[in-house]
């Protein structure tokens, strides 16, 4: 054999060694891939069931189950004193955690203000802040200059006034012991209904007499931001007696810019369903409607670039009514609820009927009158 041929066969051994290498990289590159594909695929099976509520599940947390399978369904008040110290003395017993979760998440889809609003966890001597009202002012100097005395501070305390907001749904024993019955999901379910309707009425018309304060029962005035008195909501007239007058939308215009930019980022809208009949035909002067639908399945209607919620208990249009406010309620209105909800068992009253008498103390206030603001129906 010549020289030639041996480094050829020496080329095309070497090639056949390359090639070979090469297959066995793509085998293990492969291999961990599947690998890290199963990896991943675990670690999203773990995330999925730690998301997945244990409320409802065949391997609940035996609180849990205690709760409602004892508790709930058969009335064993020895299943749950796991759960809370509290005794059928003190008003029922605390609902576990995730249950109570339960049911806030649902009132917070139903309960218009609610969602909007400020919503804090008290214990049960209740909630209290200082706001300031004055003083402390700033300003520029020198490095080397005096700072000037600042003005003295002044403050007011916001105290929420509280009261206890109750539901009693009721279910058949039959129902009880159905065991596809989902007790738990109805049992928040009715709950956050009964205290959505409450809720709703105390926040924009509460008295404040063992109930929240509404923001519409606050002081009014069509003073500004600067010389009003703390704790007084500002209105404009909507130029009629009746009702809108000839350039409502100049009016809109008006009650927007009415709140200072800060506030005006996350404000809405709030009125009723009839106010927002009326609304919606409104047009200016080109002939444009102000009211634009939500183009996203889920995003809000909008009034002039702002989300609009409907809040039933707000009023009607009629003389010296205020049918809308304009407001960053977050900013503007402060909800302070206590504890867990209670609930007590309750088989003897309605037989063959179960009644869960379910309570909770809420409370809620104006907490900064700057962020809200109210279009009153006026001349």
């Amino acid at each position: 054999m010549d020289i030639h041929s041996t480094s050829q066969t020496d080329q095309l051994e070497e090639s056949f060694d390359i090639v070979a290498r090469q297959d066995k990289a793509d085998e293990a590159i492969a291999t961990l891939r599947s690998d890290v594909d199963e990896v991943k695929a675990r670690i999203d099976k773990i995330g999925r069931a730690a998301a997945r509520p244990a409320i409802g599940s065949t391997d609940a947390a035996p609180e849990i189950k205690g709760f409602v399978d004892g508790y709930l369904r058969r009335g064993r008040e020895s299943e749950i004193k796991s759960v809370s110290g509290a005794v059928p003395a003190d008003g029922g017993y605390a609902v576990p955690q995730q249950v109570d979760q339960r049911i806030a998440s649902e009132l917070a889809e139903i309960s218009p203000i609610r969602a909007l609003a400020q919503v804090v966890q008290t214990g049960s001597s209740g909630y209290r802040k200082l706001m300031a009202t004055g003083g402390t002012a700033s300003g520029w100097v020198s490095e080397t200059a005096a700072r000037p005395e600042t003005d003295t501070p002044q403050f007011t305390e916001i105290a929420p006034p509280t009261g206890e907001l109750y539901a009693n749904p009721a279910a058949s024993q039959a129902m009880l012991d159905d065991a596809d019955f989902d007790i738990e999901g109805w049992l928040a379910s009715e709950i956050a209904m009964e205290f959505a309707r409450a809720e709703g009425s105390a926040f924009v018309n509460g008295s404040g007499v063992n109930q929240p304060a509404g923001f519409l029962t606050a002081p009014t005035s069509t003073a500004e931001d600067a010389v009003r008195v703390f704790g007084s909501i500002q209105y404009i007239g909507s130029g009629d007696a009746t009702g809108f007058d000839a350039a409502p939308d100049a009016r809109l215009v008006d009650l927007i810019h009415t709140m200072k930019s800060g506030h005006r980022q996350g404000a809405s809208f709030v009125m009723n369903s009839a106010t927002l009949a009326e609304v919606r035909k409104l047009k200016t002067a080109d002939g444009a409607f102000l009211w634009q639908p939500g183009l996203v399945e889920g995003q809000p209607d909008r009034l002039l670039g702002y989300p609009v919620v409907e809040a039933e208990d707000m009023p009607d249009i009629t003389g010296g009514a205020f049918p809308i406010a304009f407001g960053n309620f977050r900013h503007g209105y402060l909800i302070a609820e206590s504890g867990a909800t209670q609930i007590l068992r309750d088989p003897y009253t309605n037989k063959p009927f179960v009644h869960f008498y379910a309570t909770k103390r809420v409370g809620g206030q104006v907490l900064d009158s700057n962020a809200i603001k109210l279009l009153k129906i006026e001349a």
